[in-house]
């Protein structure tokens, strides 16, 4: 009866220590690295963040903007792979510094938890070490050079006379175009803000994610947001990766959690994209109502003047 009672007690403590390995082995671990730790003033180092991702937690990932003593020479895209336990997401980031010293890569931790965080890395940046085994060199004689001789520049400058005769000739005998007729109110362009508010209303009517076509329908809310955003402000969106485009946008003075909750919806846009993440009812309303909050607050900020107002 007590050798049962061991074998059950057993056989209970290896299932429970099974289970926990198992959980722990589960959890989303951080990674960074950098492929070298001294370099020269002007050097590049890369800078490798990774995430391995189980499948039951939830996706992020490590948002950059800039880090002290270091300037970006390249932003990789974030890569994504799928495995049989989950995802794996890396970005390569290439750097260099033009500060002599002793400078630090600092932590990094995913948006869903500030314990999941990187270790932080340590950069030696110096000059190239002078060579003392080497004499200096003499001073040089003065090198005598043959002056060259003058230009004549006389046939330049009658050529030049007669290229500036034969324009005013033109510019005085040509026919003066006739004006374009008024464009009418059918025809003229509306105004950026417009354009992508009548754009949002259409989105909603199409119900794409209805028919199944979540991906579609965040590419479209994304582009609108995008060309509003290139043609009100002059950011070229359209060319930049997600970060970049986040990271220029602190420049139009939204209020924090306005900007706060516009980078979460532009990233959360790119894990259904790229990484396969299945967004709720409730993250399709609230990526949403954030582009389009955002856009009136830009308005709101930058009011257009029309002609009749001046």
């Amino acid at each position: 009866m007590k050798e049962r009672r061991i074998n059950k007690a057993i056989h209970s403590l290896l299932f429970l220590g099974i289970a926990f390995l198992g959980n722990a082995q589960e959890k989303t671990t951080v990674r960074a690295s950098v492929d070298k730790n001294s370099i020269l003033i002007g050097e590049h180092i890369n800078l490798v963040l990774e995430a391995d991702i189980p499948e039951n937690d939830p996706i992020g990932f490590f948002a950059v903007d800039s880090i002290t003593h270091f300037e970006f020479l390249q932003k990789g895209k974030i890569d994504t792979t799928n495995t049989n336990k989950g995802t794996i997401l890396k970005q390569l980031f290439r750097i260099t510094s033009f500060d002599s010293g002793q400078w630090v890569i600092p932590s990094y931790h995913m948006p869903q938890s500030e314990d999941l965080k990187t270790d932080s890395i340590i950069i030696n940046v110096g000059y190239l070490p002078m060579d003392t085994t080497k004499d200096y060199n003499d001073i040089k004689e003065i090198i005598e050079v043959n002056a060259k001789k003058k230009m004549d520049w006389t046939w330049y400058y009658v050529g030049g006379g007669v290229l500036l005769v034969l324009l005013l000739i033109y510019l005085l005998t040509r026919k003066k175009k006739k004006k374009p007729a008024q464009a009418t109110e059918a025809q003229k362009i509306i105004d950026p803000y417009t354009e992508a508010i009548q754009q949002l209303e259409i989105l909603q009517k199409e119900n794409l994610l209805a028919k199944d076509e979540t991906k579609l329908h965040y590419s479209r809310l994304t582009d609108i947001f995008r060309v509003y955003v290139e043609k009100r402000k002059n950011i070229h969106s359209l060319q930049q990766t997600t970060d970049d485009l986040v990271y220029q946008l602190k420049n139009i003075h939204l209020d924090k959690e306005q900007y706060d909750q516009l980078a979460g919806a532009l990233r959360l846009v790119d894990f259904v994209k790229f990484a396969k993440y299945i967004p709720t009812d409730a993250d399709h309303a609230n990526v949403f109502a954030t582009i389009k909050k955002t856009i009136e607050q830009i308005e709101r900020l930058n009011p257009v003047t029309t002609a009749k107002e001046e």
